[in-house]
């Protein structure tokens, strides 16, 4: 069949709009870009920084320590709040952190938000929790931005927990290369098996949350295929730092250092259970033959204290991971 040559131009020319309109234009024409959005240095000298996330399309909260000499680059070490997001205790009112990394050439970023979403892109939006796309926002959407703005070499860590003690294997696993370390505390890392999918729901229920919009039904495939104990052979090359106490109550367990009774109750609970996590996963990766660094201390409640203190010690493991 013949056609005229204006006929054929129309035609090239409604198959190329065609065929944009479909989205094969190149993807990255018109996408809209993370970016900050405000910043304000606070009394502490940190940085809050408000950062505009297209996966989540709303401003987040960061909370930014500038590393010792900011005029020189610096690795990235990103600190995960627990369940509440930030909201009802978080690293900087309940540790040292400030004081901590002051002398340190490392720029550490906390993001703030999240509660009960286990920081993971979640396949529908909930009716209470919004829109969690964490692990778009803090994988692809933050790290640029953070590097862009505070002089980041590429080099980075990740620590969390609690909830986000479970969700630092799964970002790791969603981004490889990206986190030369990652250190979680008090986590339950394996989510699939009864007991896991009964953590989640708990932990997601507790801000309301359904977590069948996080990754479907209990038997939805997604459950597997976000548990980092089963996947846990993709962590070789990557350093790993995990700890529990045993529930028992410990040094920050009395009256002077816990101010809440409650706090010690189900504070011992919810150690006791991740005690029982964290040696399975240590199980785990001693059978795959993977390197951790295991500290399972003899005692130590659900809480703060404890953390502030693992955080300390498993610095030197960032320390040298980001160093490389």
């Amino acid at each position: 069949m013949m056609f005229g040559r204006a006929v054929g131009a129309r035609i090239v020319v409604v198959v190329l709009a065609a065929l944009v309109g479909v989205g094969m234009a190149s993807p990255a024409m018109g996408a809209e870009q993370a970016r900050i959005e405000d910043q304000r240095t606070e009394p502490d000298q940190t940085i809050d920084v408000g950062v505009y996330s297209p996966a989540m399309d709303t401003v987040t909260r960061v909370r930014v320590l500038r590393a010792a000499d900011p005029d020189k680059p610096a690795p990235t070490l990103y600190l995960l709040n627990g369940v509440g997001g930030g909201s009802d205790g978080n690293w900087l009112d309940r540790t040292d952190v400030v004081e901590f990394f002051q002398d340190k050439q490392v720029n550490v970023v906390i993001p703030f938000g999240g509660a009960g979403s286990y920081f993971a892109d979640w396949r529908a939006d909930d009716p209470v929790l919004g829109k969690p796309r964490w692990t778009t926002f803090l994988t692809k959407e933050l790290p640029p931005v953070i590097d862009a703005a505070f002089g980041g070499t590429g080099a980075n860590a990740i620590a969390g927990l609690s909830m986000a003690g479970t969700s630092v294997f799964q970002l790791a696993l969603a981004a490889p290369g990206l986190y030369r370390a990652i250190g979680s505390y008090s986590g339950c890392v394996r989510t699939s098996d009864a007991r896991g999918q009964a953590i989640v729901r708990t932990v997601v229920g507790s801000r309301l949350g359904n977590a069948a919009n996080m990754w479907g039904p209990p038997t939805d495939p997604e459950w597997s295929a976000n548990d980092p104990y089963l996947h846990a052979e993709a962590l070789r090359g990557t350093d790993v730092y995990i700890s529990s106490g045993t529930g028992i109550p410990g040094p920050y367990d009395t009256i002077a250092t816990q101010s809440d009774p409650l706090q010690l109750i189900f504070g011992a609970t919810l150690e006791a259970v991740t005690n029982l996590c964290t040696q399975q996963l240590r199980d785990r990766l001693q059978s795959l033959g993977i390197p951790a660094t295991v500290d399972l201390r003899p005692n130590g409640t659900h809480s703060w204290g404890y953390w502030e203190q693992d955080l300390h010690k498993s610095w030197p493991v960032f320390e040298a991971a980001l160093a490389r």
